[in-house]
Parts: C-alpha cells; structure tokens; sequence
C-alpha cells in the first residue's frame, strides 16, 4: 500500500506546489509521512464532522482543499479550533494532505472544473495568478435563467446576484473567495463574473461596471473538485479505498419566509 508521502507525491504532479500562493499552505501537514495508507476520504475541509466521520470509517488519511493548518500556530492545545482538529487528527492515527491554491490554478483543478460544470466552453487563465477561467456559454442567456443553471448545477442553498443589464455569453469562474479578479474579468471582455463572497459594495457597483455578478458561495464553487482528486488517486493507485465525505456540507444555511 502507498504511504503518505508516496500519495503527497502523487498529489503534487497533480496539483504542483509552485503553483500554490506565497501565503499558502500545502501538502502533507498532520501526521507521520512513512505511514501505509489504505483508506483516504477526501472533503472540502477538515472539521470535526470529518474527524469523527474519518474515524467511524478507519480512515488513515484525509486529503482536502483547505488547509487544517493556515495561519501561523504556535501551540498544539484544545484551547483554539485548529489546535483542537489537529490533536483529533493525531489521536484518531489520521494523517493529512491539503491541497489548496495549487488545485485552483492546476490544469483540470477547481476553476476548469467549475467552467465545465457551468458550460464555458474552451477556458483559459484570466489572472496573472492562474486563478479562475473564461470563456463562451455555447450560446447567450438571460441572466435569471442562467442563475438558475449556477444554483442547480452546483446545488446551492442560495444564490446572490447583480444584474448589469447585459444577456450572459462571455462567463468568467472563480472558485472560492475570487472577488478580487473582478477587474480582470473584465479586462478580458467578460460579461458575467460567477465566483463566492463577493462584497456589499461590488454589488452596488456591478451595472456601473457593467459586469453581471454571481456569488454561488464558497463551497459550492469548489467542492465538486474532491471527485476530480478521488478520481486520480483511485487510478494512480487502485488499491486504496477512496470515498467523498457525507457529512460536510454547505455550512452557510438561508432562511426563506415562509418556510
């Protein structure tokens, strides 16, 4: 059975760590490197849902987008949220590999994903990061029939959006917190900008700047690339047992009047 380190490999041609953001943190990052790996369960983030999950299974590793560790942790302790996870981790004999902005500028990652998902045909980079895509939708769409498409394609529980007044044709993708490409989608001719937690004031400013905004939420936009790393791993090495986690979900909830 391939080890952790062997699947950290195996994951880095996939996603390739030079491509992760200076600020970031990626890869192997709880856990002991030599360990042989049989189960791997794969989610968006390492919570204590997923813990326990992983646990119950006889997991021996959880490979996820968002890094357990992120900001700089000076202690291991049960006094704060990620000292406490990674105490759980190490006390369940669970390893773990996060993945985070290298699988979204990776060819086949996060955004060409979530393009192909929504209909944006032949997408390429609009950043200089390599974050988020654009392209063509096979045809124009008024923009209420193309929410539609976005909150059910991706399962939303909600959907916030602006309308600039334009049809939707040229699409940009950002999965994940990409408001901050939203002057680059518009350098590259885009009429619509479909990403997650888009500010108040973007929204004010959308039909000034005459881009249709779409905020789908943060893990809608990303979480459909965990079947892409199942997926790799369960043909790179078939003998492991490899299964998407059911108990993260969406955290957001909306309340609708009337329910």
């Amino acid at each position: 059975m391939p080890t952790v380190s062997e699947i950290e490999q195996a994951l880095f041609e996939l996603a390739p760590r030079e491509c992760a953001q200076d600020w970031d943190n990626v890869g192997f990052l709880v856990g002991r490197r030599d360990r042989e790996v049989r189960k791997v369960l794969a989610a968006m983030d390492i919570t204590e849902d997923v813990i326990d999950e992983a646990v119950r299974w006889g997991a021996d590793l959880i490979v996820t987008h968002h890094p357990v560790i992120f900001h700089g942790q000076k202690s291991v302790t049960d006094r704060d949220v990620t000292g406490n996870r990674v105490l759980r981790l190490l006390e369940g004999g669970l390893s773990a590999i996060c993945m985070h902005t290298n699988l979204d500028c990776a060819e086949g990652g996060v955004n060409d994903i979530l393009a192909q998902i929504l209909g944006v045909q032949n997408p390429e980079r609009f950043t200089n990061e390599g974050v988020g895509r654009c392209g063509w939708l096979a045809g124009p769409m008024a923009l209420p029939e193309f929410v539609r498409l976005v909150s059910r394609a991706l399962g939303c529980n909600g959907v916030r959006y602006a309308d600039a007044g334009k049809p939707v044709h040229r699409v940009a993708v950002g999965g994940g917190a990409c408001g901050e490409f939203e002057d680059a989608a518009i350098y590259a001719g885009c009429d619509t900008f479909v990403t997650s937690d888009l500010s108040y004031h973007q929204f004010v400013d959308a039909k000034a700047k005459g881009i249709n905004l779409i905020d789908a939420g943060h893990f809608p936009t990303e979480d459909p690339v965990c079947g892409h790393v199942i997926s790799f791993l369960s043909q790179r090495f078939p003998k492991l047992r490899i299964q998407k986690s059911a108990s993260h979900k969406e955290a957001i909830q909306y309340y609708v009047e009337g329910e």
